[in-house]
């Protein structure tokens, strides 16, 4: 993906660091900087910078609807996925005898709005079987209750990445449900085909290479009045100072819906920069570069003395490896002190590799993981 001296330009942070935690935190480029200070420039036009303002928002549906094979007109913006979850919540108006597919291996975000004491709907989990989801196991979930199945395209847990098509193909085939998908963990990282997918979320500071603030929202037109979010607020209504505002407030459908108030002008600025420097990289380049690391890393940490998490099956896998281990804590403490950035939780190592590392990175991991391991026993 980077030249190293394009890699020191936008990336100068990375100097000296193996940093393999953008399924955490992604780096961003210096370009989101600058686009973080032309906010600020605008923003100091007072109601005059109005006008950039809203239009970075534009620019920036444009370049998300790319990404999700859709058009600006179907994208809308939040301030995070978990806000735009509890949105499609207030949008189902489940009620009892509505079931929804979860699956163990999601983030909390888009499984939690569905436990809620609040929530009338049954919940069914596809649960994964050697941290993989199979398709069996979810068609023997869906009914005819089924109003909506939500999943994750990867895995933040142990990155295992669902192969969608057959999933659509389910769900249609054995319901009248809606489809969810997050692809917080693979937008950036791997091309996408989101194709009959009728919610589509995404958070923005992780593969991205943008700020916190941001929660990417699509939904495709044929599917607008499916997601009719009933919040109040402003941005999201069809006429919020009209004669008849303190008479009735009727929201916007589909993706409009989602972006309830003042849109997050510095976190749009960000993010249109963001996703501006990764299309003149070109996220089928990113994925060429960094699959051949992710293969590597794969095949040696599965000959090491660690559970695997992560399929072993590297097309079933985007950017993440995740293994437990005894002494993760440890492990983690022992890798951060040769300045390798991990993510550790409850016994639990997850790699991520971006486009920006190098097989540098991947070296020096695997040559101070195994040094570690030796010690802790």
């Amino acid at each position: 993906m980077l030249t190293a001296e394009s890699r020191r330009r936008s990336f100068p942070s990375l100097e000296g660091m193996t940093y393999l935690n953008t399924a955490a935190e992604g780096i961003p480029p210096l370009e989101v900087g600058a686009g973080l200070e032309q906010y600020f420039r605008d923003k100091q036009l007072g109601m005059d910078g109005r006008e950039p303002h809203f239009k970075a928002l534009e620019e920036t549906k444009a370049l998300v609807a790319e990404l999700y094979g859709l058009t600006a007109a179907e994208i809308g913006i939040c301030s995070c996925s978990s806000e735009a979850y509890n949105l499609a919540a207030l949008a189902l108006q489940l009620r009892e005898g509505d079931e929804v597919i979860i699956n163990d291996l999601d983030f909390p975000a888009g499984a939690t709005p569905w436990l809620l004491p609040t929530c009338p709907a049954t919940v069914r989990v596809w649960k994964a079987r050697e941290g993989a989801l199979r398709i069996e196991d979810l068609q023997a979930l869906l009914t005819p209750k089924t109003r909506l199945v939500t999943v994750s395209l990867v895995s933040f847990f142990n990155g295992f990445r669902l192969s969608l098509a057959p999933v659509v193909d389910a769900v249609r085939r054995n319901s009248s449900a809606l489809l969810a998908v997050d692809v917080t963990q693979a937008l950036g990282r791997i091309p996408l085909n989101l194709a009959d997918v009728d919610l589509i979320v995404s958070s923005t500071h992780k593969w991205i290479l943008a700020s916190h603030g941001g929660g990417l929202v699509g939904v495709p037109t044929t599917r607008a009045s499916d997601w009719h979010v009933s919040a109040g607020g402003w941005f999201n209504l069809e006429d919020a100072f009209g004669p008849a505002r303190f008479d009735r407030a009727v929201s916007k459908p589909g993706a409009a819906g989602f972006a309830v108030g003042m849109p997050n002008f510095p976190a749009i600025y960000a993010i249109r920069a963001a996703l501006n420097y990764l299309k003149t990289v070109g996220v089928a380049a990113i994925d060429q570069a960094a699959r051949p690391l992710v293969e590597e890393c794969l095949a040696e940490v599965a000959k090491l003395p660690i559970e695997l998490l992560t399929p072993r099956d590297v097309s079933a896998v985007a950017g993440i490896i995740a293994f437990r281990h005894p002494s993760a804590e440890v492990l983690a403490k022992q890798l951060r002190s040769q300045n390798i950035h991990v993510m550790s939780h409850a016994g639990r190592l997850r790699v991520a590799i971006h486009g920006y590392n190098t097989r540098e990175n991947i070296v020096h991991f695997l040559r101070e993981l195994t040094s570690a391991l030796k010690v802790v026993g």
